[in-house]
């Protein structure tokens, strides 16, 4: 939509015509005469700068960039041959080559050929690819200013950094009618992403053999780097990050954009993301889109978690329950029941009082309430962004870009291991197809592999839960008598409970990102086996399959500690064991004193912060390191000698699934701040303070760690948004989950409401009510502490019974140790606010949904213009068109009609 101008310049042209069903070939239909500088022309290379992306000439463009080594072993000839015909191939199709011999380069070892797509042949594939081009300025007034917008002045970029160009109204590109669309200079007309879309796509299609019937899957750029025959692909910086080129005729977005956008001084800025389309495509630029409007989104969810956060700490003396926890007349006189067989000893309930006041900062009313809100939030957040995604897709010419690219688009690895080809009823074309017998049985083995790696995650939960069995007993033995005997500075802090937590949840995490490492190679290895069609369908499959893996992998652990820890506990006499096996000596753990909420709280901290910690540590540090090693000789090469395609060859590859990991990487987070968020509501502020990092992170390797990517469209961020909504949905239940189940809220209203003692409403005697009573002469032998492991001040003959956490019947009551009606109208009340809370949740959510159009109006009017002015226009043009045609064959029209089929030519023989 928007376009460059330029000083224009005559050229010469070539018109290219690519023919044969499976594109193996391309025709000359004319020849004009040769470009000079095509070769070694004479000039002088020590006059012009190498840091340059021109041909020696000084005058075509360098748009894409092969390099290969041309040392001999075993398979040399077989490659020379293969790059021979591949090369020649290209040329048929029109492109123009340049070869920089391996004596010029850096390492005396590789050789670089430097490609150039002329005007005709970007004028042929636009055609072929529905590039959307301007036809006319848009004549809508824009109407968006914001009231107060002198507030955000600060976080604005200076205006010549943002780079407004003109709106124009587009449509897809005509070679046909050249003289429709507003073309003021060939050389700048097709962005350099654009250019390099189209040679790639050119690249990815051409045979680097003689194609025969028996040999029609050799072809394409990507079959010649995996055989090695070259070593590597890719279009060029237009400079250096850190300064500008010497060549006056290079654009030097790069250095704007390193300077403007990915130095983290200006974390607080906005991102030129126009910019940003413009020099890595449509596809990075909606990337950086999401992420910038998700980190904005965020800041609200931080600042409302931040203010539940102050709200429980001022309120941390109003806790009635804690302070009887912690009370030497209360909590100091409960005795209760061993947590664990033989190596755990009776305990008095005051040693917990520290967790307890923890406990209290994340188990308060203030939950409940974040919980509704960011139901609210994540749903506002969706409804926002489809707004700004659909402002997006029709400023960026992607509206309808879907069916264009599901149409046009098909994989090279699809189209030569498909061999069968059946006509396609909307192009009645023939077109390589899988058949469903194939699907099927490749669709099975994808599924079985995943179920296998689902099932592997499940055994290694189920692994550290045996290690938290295990290990609880071990720590409770060293920490019998009085912590602060064993750790001095922090042991009234570390309890039994808090030190098996922590190390489950670190040994948690450092099977995670093993499985992670593995699964990724896996994943890509059965999705490559499916064969799908297109680029999208591709990376929609994908996505599919690691988010399934990563969602069981993250958030397993997560789920056990929140849904199933110290639920299944039974009572003192009767426990319940791991695998329903009491000889397996693994005892069901139970809950912190405190409540699992401050368990699942620490297990979410440290998941959620080491993989943010590890991502922008590897996202950073190892391509840096990479870069720095393959550099190391040539970093101090001046201009003149190390060249900007060197330059860009020693920098680390942007692989095709590179956006894939960085949305993975948000929308996993996406979900720790989402799914688990009644249990932290501080989660969306580290979730903001790493996304603010984390944008400035990805800007700043994308700019200087990677070579430029391999520009590509894409109208949305693909299968992700469904993934965002499903997760959204999940949210609302698993939060009303653990407000009502994991959270102590739901017992203690009850309390309040209907078991407090006397007339007024009091917490007073909750904690008292909240544990049963146990007969210890009760307690069988294999469940009683071992000779030393009670504390001294234990006394049997003193002490008879012990509490634990539970709603059952006193030893000695007719239903002794069966639970009480108040455990039932606990169960009723959890249920009820469950149901409740959902209903309110949902219906906020569709309303809010129902309220905020997905598309703004003012583009709609804008998409409705577009299209009436294409058909006008065209109607205008074809009429001129005709008109023309007439007056050179001396007709003349009887009437002056607005529609050409109005007019009837006179015979001029009449």
């Amino acid at each position: 939509m928007n376009r460059i101008a330029g000083k224009p310049r005559d050229d010469s042209l070539i018109e290219v015509r690519c023919g044969g069903e499976d594109n193996n070939g391309c025709q000359l239909e004319s020849f004009a005469e040769e470009v000079p500088g095509n070769g070694h022309n004479g000039v002088d290379k020590q006059q012009q700068s190498k840091d340059s992306v021109f041909f020696r000439d000084g005058v075509r463009r360098i748009d894409f960039v092969l390099s290969y080594i041309d040392e001999k072993d075993k398979d040399a000839d077989k490659k020379q041959e293969r790059r021979k015909v591949y090369e020649a191939k290209l040329q048929e199709c029109g492109l123009e080559l340049e070869t920089e011999d391996k004596s010029e380069s850096e390492d005396g070892r590789t050789c670089y050929l430097k490609i150039h797509a002329p005007w005709e042949v970007l004028a042929t594939y636009a055609e072929i690819l529905k590039i959307k081009v301007p036809f006319k300025v848009n004549d809508i007034p824009d109407h968006r200013d914001m009231p107060l917008s002198w507030l955000c002045t600060p976080f604005r970029l200076p205006t010549h950094v943002m780079h407004p160009e003109p709106d124009f109204f587009t449509s897809p590109f005509d070679k046909s009618k050249v003289d429709f669309f507003l073309i003021d200079n060939k050389d700048t007309f097709f962005p350099p992403s654009t250019r390099n879309r189209i040679v790639y796509y050119i690249l990815s299609r051409c045979a680097y053999q003689n194609t025969t019937s028996q040999q029609s899957d050799k072809k394409g750029i990507k079959r010649l780097l995996n055989n090695g025959t070259y070593t590597a692909a890719f279009p060029l910086h237009d400079c250096r990050y850190w300064t500008q080129s010497r060549d006056p005729n290079c654009e030097n977005e790069r250095y704007s954009l390193y300077r403007y956008w990915a130095q983290f001084f200006r974390f607080y800025k906005e991102q030129p993301l126009e910019r940003i389309r413009n020099y890595y495509g449509e596809k990075i630029g909606i990337y950086f889109a999401w992420l910038g409007f998700y980190t904005e989104m965020l800041f609200y969810a931080a600042l409302v978690g931040l203010i539940c956060f102050i709200y429980a700490v001022t309120t941390y003396d109003q806790s009635v329950w804690s302070k009887e926890i912690c009370s030497e007349n209360i909590g100091g006189q409960i005795v209760m029941c061993p947590l664990c067989d033989k190596k755990c000893g009776y305990w008095k309930l005051n040693s917990t009082c520290n967790s307890t006041w923890q406990s209290h900062l994340f188990d308060n009313v203030g939950t409940v309430f974040f919980a509704v809100f960011m139901a609210i939030w994540v749903t506002l957040f969706l409804e926002l962004w489809k707004r700004r995604q659909a402002r997006l897709e029709y400023e960026w010419d992607l509206v309808d870009f879907e069916e264009e690219q599901q149409q046009l688009q098909l994989r090279p690895e699809y189209e030569i291991k498909c061999q069968k080809r059946r006509l396609n009823r909307i192009t009645q074309e023939m077109e390589p197809y899988l058949p469903l017998t194939s699907q099927c049985v490749r669709g099975c083995l994808s599924g079985v592999t995943v179920l296998f790696w689902i099932a592997l995650i499940i055994a290694s939960i189920i692994g550290v839960i045996a290690y938290r069995l295990a290990v609880y007993a071990a720590f409770a033995s060293a920490m019998r008598d009085s912590p602060t005997n064993k750790i001095q500075l922090v042991g009234s802090v570390i309890t039994p409970q808090l030190a098996t937590s922590v190390t489950a949840s670190c040994i948690n995490f450092v099977i995670i990102m093993i499985l992670n490492f593995f699964y990724e190679r896996v994943a890509i290895w059965i999705t490559d086996l499916e064969i799908p069609k297109t680029h999208l369908e591709y990376e929609n499959r994908l996505t599919v399959k690691m988010f399934l893996f990563q969602f069981v992998n993250y958030y397993s652990s997560c789920f056990y500690v929140a849904f199933f820890k110290g639920k299944f506990v039974g009572y003192p006499g009767d426990y319940a064991y791991m695998f329903n096996n009491k000889w397996s000596g693994l005892r069901n753990e139970e809950c912190d004193p405190g409540g699992c909420l401050i368990e699942l709280t620490t297990q979410l901290v440290i998941v959620m912060t080491g993989k943010q910690a590890w991502g922008n540590i590897q996202e950073a540090l190892v391509p840096w390191m990479k870069n720095w090693w393959v550099s190391r000789s040539a970093r101090n090469h001046p201009e003149s000698l190390y060249s900007r395609w060197e330059q860009d060859h020693d920098l680390q590859n942007f692989s095709q699934l590179g956006l894939f990991y960085e949305y993975l990487e948000m929308v996993i987070q996406f979900g720790f701040i989402t799914l688990f968020v009644a249990s932290f509501p501080l989660a969306p502020l580290l979730a903001l303070l790493n996304n603010i990092l984390e944008v400035r992170v990805d800007a700043w390797k994308l700019t200087t760690q990677f070579r430029r990517p391999i520009a590509a469209k894409a109208h949305s961020i693909g299968a992700w948004e469904e993934i965002l909504h499903m997760i959204a949905v999940f949210s609302v239940v698993t939060n009303a989950f653990i407000v009502a189940f994991t959270s102590d809220m739901i017992p203690r209203l009850v309390y309040l409401y209907a078991y407090h003692p006397g007339n007024e409403h009091t917490m007073q005697g909750y904690i008292n009510n909240s544990l049963s009573i146990f007969n210890i002469s009760q307690i069988p032998i294999d469940n009683q502490p071992e000779a030393g492991e009670n504390p001294g001040w234990f006394n049997s003959s003193d002490i008879t019974t012990c509490r634990y956490r539970d709603y059952r019947y006193p030893p000695g009551h007719e239903k002794e140790y069966s639970h009480t009606m108040q455990f039932w109208h606990i169960i009723a009340a959890k249920l009820a606010f469950i149901i409740i809370m959902e209903h309110v949740a949902f219906l906020v959510k569709f309303f809010v949904a129902w309220l905020i159009p997905d598309v703004p109006s003012d583009v709609k009017a804008r998409v409705r213009r577009e299209r009436y002015l294409i058909q006008e226009y065209l109607q205008k043009y074809e009429l001129e068109k005709l008109k023309v045609q007439l007056s050179v064959n001396n007709g003349a029209c009887t009437c002056d009609a607005p529609h050409p089929t109005a007019c009837t030519p006179v015979d001029p023989r009449l």
